[in-house]
């Protein structure tokens, strides 16, 4: 039975008696009700009639509105807490000890010392360096005048003293605003140019296109030049606004600034004095095994190379397999296996890359060999709970693929956590899940695993998953695979 809006309950107020099923005409409600729908909570009405009650509109509680502008201002807080796109800091530099080098249009070195105050002496390198830049392209004047953004031009030679890698400054900018960037990216910078604003002037917006070089970020570093006035506007995609005031080139540290590429950046009219910058490009390598183009920070030695080399030959249309070696700390469940690799181990994926073979990284446990995309991600809740009744995999990893070499001792049995075997109805529960989550026999992988037949005790890398079984908390050994094929 469909009723009317009014007879619709908002809520019952605590405290009031349990409605009954037939309202009163006091209520508001002058009609009788169904018994059967007399367990809805009825909010009890005034005595005046709800359709003047209606036709009045409701004061406001007291404080509702500033608890409204309140929760706005959180809410704008938040939202820019989770996408910061801009962010400033200071370098710990002495000024005196920055000197900028630059070569003019007659070919005469010039060299320019900080800090410099223009209201008292201007250098006289500082009229020459000036005189030597142009305006930008986004300039809203169109004759030269001392009004205009100019920039030095890139096909003169100009060195600062200041060198950027020796701060942690893409350490901050890549805790601000690169957090997830995974393991094997690095930020590089590339200085820009030089911009020179001086008094009365300003700079129009620079456009993402005319950076359109890839960069990640850009970083302006504030020369410590005194000026009054050309805050730094930095508008990102969605068009929310960053103003950076600094601090107008003072004696103290330099000033810096980074936002993300796909950001543009003006400067407000420079009131007094001279506002000069540095920018710097910052862009995203990959090294090691991260990246789809990765790019080897090291080189395997010609031994090594030749050490590796018959190995291969005697390898041809098989796939080939070796143990990691480290310990790297990582979740299996949360890491995919080709973001780690260090010491020997990276040694030999490059040594693998020189020779043309693709090398992949692939967790492995019980005989089981995970795809190189997928993690170790299944143990939710107890493995008891859903147990398959039959098992269609081995028991050990020596009876699943084809080892070249003694057993590895950390897999001792079909899952091993290293206090002793499990029990068959585990191994089997073990199993389910394992094959739910991707992976595959080593059998099935046609793997060959290279292993020191000299060495009783190999030292092999090792993760741990923990998972529930039965109730108690017990943790999933899993080592990690470095596969190639070799043509």
């Amino acid at each position: 039975m469909i009723h009317s809006p009014a007879s619709m309950p908002v809520g019952r107020i605590p405290g009031s008696p349990t409605p009954s099923g037939i309202s009163r005409s006091s209520d508001g409600l002058p009609f009788h009700r169904s018994p059967s729908i007399s367990d809805f909570q009825v909010e009890r009405m005034p005595k005046s009639s709800a359709i003047a009650r209606r036709s009045m509109p409701q004061a406001p509680e007291a404080g509702y509105e500033d608890e409204l502008v309140y929760r706005e201002h959180v809410s704008r807080l938040l939202a820019t807490k989770a996408r910061p796109f801009a962010v400033s800091g200071r370098i710990p530099l002495d000024p005196a000890q920055l000197v900028l080098f630059f070569r003019s249009k007659s070919g005469i070195t010039h060299s320019l010392d900080f800090p410099i105050d223009v209201d008292y002496n201007t250098p006289p390198a500082l009229d020459v360096l000036i005189a030597a830049c142009r305006p930008h392209q986004t300039t809203d004047l169109n004759a030269y005048s001392d009004h205009e953004s100019l920039f030095y031009p890139p096909n003169l030679p100009l060195t600062p003293s200041l060198e950027i890698s020796n701060h942690p400054i893409l350490d901050a900018v890549r805790n601000s605003l690169f957090p997830a960037l995974p393991t094997g990216h690095y930020l590089t910078t590339v200085r820009d140019k030089l911009e020179v604003l001086v008094s009365g002037g300003r700079m129009g917006p620079q456009p993402r296109t005319l950076r359109n070089d890839g960069r990640a970020a850009t970083i302006l570093v504030t020369l410590p030049v005194r000026f009054r006035g050309g805050a730094l506007v930095i508008t990102n995609a969605e068009g929310n606004r960053e103003r950076f005031y600094g601090r107008g080139g003072k004696d103290g540290d330099l000033e810096w600034t980074a936002f993300l590429g796909d950001c543009e950046y003006e400067m407000e009219t420079v009131q007094k004095g001279c506002r000069m910058s540095i920018s710097y490009g910052v862009f995203l390598k990959t090294y090691g095994p991260a990246g789809i183009v990765p790019d080897p920070l090291i080189s395997p030695s010609d031994h090594f190379l030749d050490l590796l080399s018959p190995i291969l030959n005697m390898s041809r249309s098989r796939k080939i397999a070796f143990y990691i070696e480290f310990d790297y700390d990582t979740d299996p469940s949360e890491v995919l296996a080709d973001s780690i690799l260090k010491g020997g181990d990276n040694l030999l994926y490059h040594a693998l890359k020189l020779y043309k073979l693709t090398p992949e990284l692939h967790w492995t446990a019980g005989g089981y060999i995970w795809p190189v995309d997928r993690t170790v991600e299944f143990f939710g809740d107890d493995i008891a709970e859903r147990a398959h009744p039959q098992a269609r995999t081995p028991l050990a990893i020596q009876n699943s693929g084809s080892v070249r070499g003694p057993p590895v001792p950390p897999v001792r049995g079909a899952f091993s956590n290293y206090g002793g075997d499990p029990d068959e109805e585990e191994a089997v529960n073990l199993r389910s899940r394992v094959e739910d989550s991707g992976a595959i026999p080593l059998a099935e992988a046609d793997i060959t695993i290279l292993t020191d037949w000299n060495v009783v005790n190999p030292v092999v890398g090792r993760e741990r998953v923990p998972f529930v079984s039965n109730g108690e908390l017990e943790k999933l050994v899993v080592n990690v695979l470095l596969v190639a094929y070799v043509p």
